[in-house]
């Protein structure tokens, strides 16, 4: 099985925190699975099976065995299918044998991140369904939960969606808060420009500011909160200068009349924010 990279994600310190919480470690008398403990000897084999009962877009099956292999770097691991891959309901994801007691204490923090991580691949994948548009490219957003922002933007592009910034750090992006400080689009984004900011996200939610942050450098502009037909327009002003964003009342019912519009991104805060978690079980049976 090929290590499982991801820049920006330290893998090992992510399963060793998440199994350090649910252990409890560091607290008084704790650090410990009690119950698999008392209850199952410590010798005990079993062998277990990850199936989903939904059809899903998988994601996180390599860390979710990087779970199991840290409690038992023994285990025998088979991943049954690829990350990305579209499966119906009733697929088999993973077969695994070794170490009982780690398999039951990893289970948890292993199922946690195949379900979280496969919902977000999946709803992605029913938003670009729905857009239908290879003109137009969905975007993630920053809301993502903490700590699981390059988990979850990984998930994204699983689904067939690209990443937005990833960061802070990346990318600026001017919104009206930042506006309402500088005291306009076209000062907010000349303050970027100034600092030597090389990809400036401008947003705009009227048409009389599509000029102003154009002239002062912007290099895209975010479309926010505009129906079809002002975005239409908005498209026809910006005649092809930078690329285009529409943003906000995006969902699975008006994503395809706003791709629709000429727009080349569309961004959907819900993929990461309020994605359902994919229904998957694992089963163990006792060597």
């Amino acid at each position: 099985m090929t290590a499982f990279t991801l820049p920006g994600f330290d893998l090992a310190a992510f399963v060793r925190s998440t199994l350090a919480e649910d252990l409890g470690e560091g607290l008084p008398g704790v650090g410990r699975d009690v119950t698999s403990e008392s209850v199952i000897p410590v010798d005990a084999r079993f062998s277990g099976v990850m199936d989903s009962r939904d059809g899903i877009v998988v994601a996180g099956l390599p860390i979710a065995a990087a779970f199991f292999r840290a409690l038992d770097p023994e285990m025998a691991i088979e991943l049954l299918v690829d990350e990305g891959d579209e499966v119906p309901a009733g697929s088999e994801l993973m077969h695994l044998s070794g170490n009982a007691r780690a398999m039951l204490t990893a289970e948890r923090a292993a199922l946690n991140t195949v379900q979280h991580l496969s919902g977000v691949a999946s709803m992605v994948r029913d938003y670009v369904r729905a857009m239908d548009n290879p003109g137009c490219t969905l975007l993630d957003t920053r809301k993502t939960l903490p700590g699981l922002r390059y988990l979850e933007k990984y998930a994204t592009r699983l689904g067939g969606a690209a990443n937005h910034r990833m960061g802070l750090w990346d990318a600026a992006m001017i919104k009206d808060n930042h506006v309402a400080v500088a005291g306009s689009v076209g000062e907010a984004v000349r303050r970027a420009v100034a600092a030597g900011v090389g990809e400036i996200i401008c947003e705009v939610d009227r048409l009389d500011q599509i000029e102003p942050a154009l002239e002062a450098g912007a290099t895209r502009l975010l479309l926010d909160n505009m129906d079809p037909a002002a975005l239409r327009e908005a498209v026809a002003l910006v005649a092809g200068r930078v690329p285009t964003e529409a943003s906000g009342g995006i969902d699975l019912t008006t994503i395809h009349a706003k791709a629709a519009t000429g727009v080349d991104y569309v961004s959907v805060g819900r993929l990461t924010q309020s994605a359902p978690a994919a229904d998957i079980g694992l089963d163990f049976t006792p060597l």
